[in-house]
């Protein structure tokens, strides 16, 4: 993200537009700019975007979990002295924004996941990145896009330097762990936030009927499919994104 990020006391972030907010949660990969289509777009259509960078390698490791992850974006809510928002997530992002919805819905407007994890955990876990094995790490990033070729050198050279990173290494795996413990399976039935679901058709990280199952347990939900795509539909078919998410927003009246 070529934009200017703000910096006001223990927080970063990103912030564009007037109107209802829209709070944006990367996931655990993912950089800010993963949503530079969302960023340009919704300012432009009456939204105000927040993207807070998520303390994810900074937290002390007691607090690197989903749980103290989700107080993170509530403080933050609080300190930009909002009523209520809509949270976007992404994979991590749209855990977080799960376990943030049970523990505020007093603070939620809307809730938006796209190949979140909170289901179904191989997201993370599986034969974590193994260090200074390039080519196996650039079959990782192709693997998160239905076209290998969003998986532009810089990406991969980013999670490359994050596995060889020993201190980032033990906090992913500590993550993922969070992730697989604060499993939403059973709080689900029992959020009735408006809920938009939208996912990639080819998503190899978290597969379609992981969608399917969200949309099974979450009372108040719609799911919307993109097809040829991946765990990161925000990025991949930018437009279609916006246009169902936007299209999703109008009819709740959001």
């Amino acid at each position: 993200m070529e934009h200017e990020l703000k910096k006001e006391g223990k927080y970063k972030y990103f912030e564009a537009g007037e109107g209802t907010p829209i709070i944006i949660l990367h996931g655990l990969m993912g950089g800010l700019s993963n949503f530079d289509g969302v960023a340009d777009y919704f300012p432009q259509n009456g939204y105000k975007v927040v993207i807070p960078e998520l303390p994810i390698y900074t937290q002390n490791i007691l607090k690197t979990n989903v749980k103290a992850f989700s107080k993170y974006v509530k403080d933050f809510i609080t300190y930009k002295g909002f009523e209520r928002v809509i949270l976007l997530g992404n994979s991590l992002g749209g855990h977080i924004a799960l376990y943030h919805t049970k523990m505020y819905p007093e603070k939620m407007l809307g809730l938006v996941i796209t190949g979140s994890s909170g289901l179904y955990e191989s997201a993370m876990g599986d034969s974590y990145p193994r260090r200074g094995d390039r080519d196996y790490i650039q079959k990782k990033a192709e693997d998160v896009f239905y076209d290998p070729k969003v998986a532009t050198p810089e990406i991969v050279e980013e999670v490359y330097a994050m596995a060889n990173d020993r201190i980032k290494l033990i906090k992913t795996l500590t993550i993922a762990k969070s992730a697989i413990r604060h499993n939403m399976a059973k709080d689900l039935p029992k959020m009735h936030v408006p809920t938009c679901i939208i996912w990639g058709k080819n998503d190899k990280v978290t597969p379609p009927e992981v969608a399917e199952e969200f949309h099974q347990l979450l009372p108040n939900s719609s799911l919307y499919w993109i097809d040829k795509c991946g765990h990161a539909a925000m990025m991949e078919h930018p437009d279609e994104f916006n246009m169902l998410m936007h299209g999703w927003l109008k009819e709740k009246h959001l």
